[in-house]
């Protein structure tokens, strides 16, 4: 049923409102990136600059440590993904091909991981890492976030896999592909758009955790941009327009990312191969 034009007009402004709520925080950040210290702390706040400068994103870059803390944060965070989206995929496919005893067992068991606090799994984990002698090096950062990630990349995986017909790997069998090709040749290119929703939420997780960065690492030079960013406080004051503009810096990874594989996110392509 065809919506009336009024009802139209007041989804779209609905909208709009909503997107401006949620784009405005960030315009926020951007616009004070710009400003002064003075501009930043006056008590009226232009939305639009009057005299922007560039002197904070100078700062922020030149900040030591800043390319040490980026590459820390890329190899930790991309290995935990790809790491997680591996494991994901092979705990994934036998969840959702095949019936077993313990099947329902595993899945919850799996929800109730995914359900459970990260403050709750800190002390575990840090003992676990002071045992195994891995504390203050960035592999133990990579398996904390490959071990955060994995339950919900395995459960996320899961369905993905199960919405996709099994039909289409037996009818590659009868053709003359093995189980193990059918699923490289039918399945898995089907599963395009789940390994990149997955890795953009795993991703994005693991960007910005601070917590296990902040503790486990004891080296400067082996800490994280999250970490980077609270350098901009001290003890007498705080760095507005600096924080603002490394907030910037530290947001552009992350939305490199996103514009790579934003193409993926669209689904569908499952139902155009059963059509096909």
């Amino acid at each position: 049923m065809r919506k009336s034009l009024p009802a139209r007009i007041l989804v779209s402004v609905a909208g709009v409102l909503v997107a401006l709520l949620f784009l405005f925080p960030t315009y926020w950040m951007f616009t004070t990136s710009l400003k002064t210290p003075g501009d930043v702390l006056s008590p009226k706040y232009d939305l639009i600059p009057t005299s922007a400068t560039l002197s904070n994103f100078a700062s922020a870059l030149t900040k030591p440590g800043f390319v040490t803390y980026l590459s820390n944060s890329l190899i930790v965070t991309l290995g935990a993904v790809v790491a997680a989206l591996i494991v994901g995929v092979l705990a994934a496919i036998p969840l959702a091909r095949f019936r077993f005893r313990g099947r329902k067992g595993f899945l919850l068991l799996i929800l109730v991981a995914q359900l459970a606090p990260l403050s709750a799994l800190f002390i575990p984990m840090y003992l676990l890492m002071r045992d195994i002698g891995l504390l203050n090096t960035l592999p133990s950062l990579l398996l904390v976030y490959f071990a955060t990630s994995l339950p919900f990349t395995v459960w996320m995986l899961y369905g993905f896999v199960n919405g996709i017909p099994y039909d289409l790997e037996e009818a590659a069998m009868i053709d003359g592909c093995s189980r193990v090709g059918a699923f490289r040749r039918v399945t898995l290119p089907l599963l395009g758009p789940g390994l990149v929703t997955t890795s953009v939420f795993s991703f994005i997780t693991a960007w910005n955790e601070f917590l296990f960065a902040l503790v486990f690492m004891r080296d400067q030079s082996k800490q994280t941009l999250p970490v980077w960013l609270s350098s901009f406080k001290t003890a007498f004051s705080i760095d507005w327009g600096g924080v603002m503009a490394a907030s910037v810096i530290y947001a552009i990874p992350a939305v490199i990312f996103f514009l790579i594989v934003q193409r993926k996110l669209v689904s569908g392509m499952t139902a155009g191969a059963v059509k096909g």
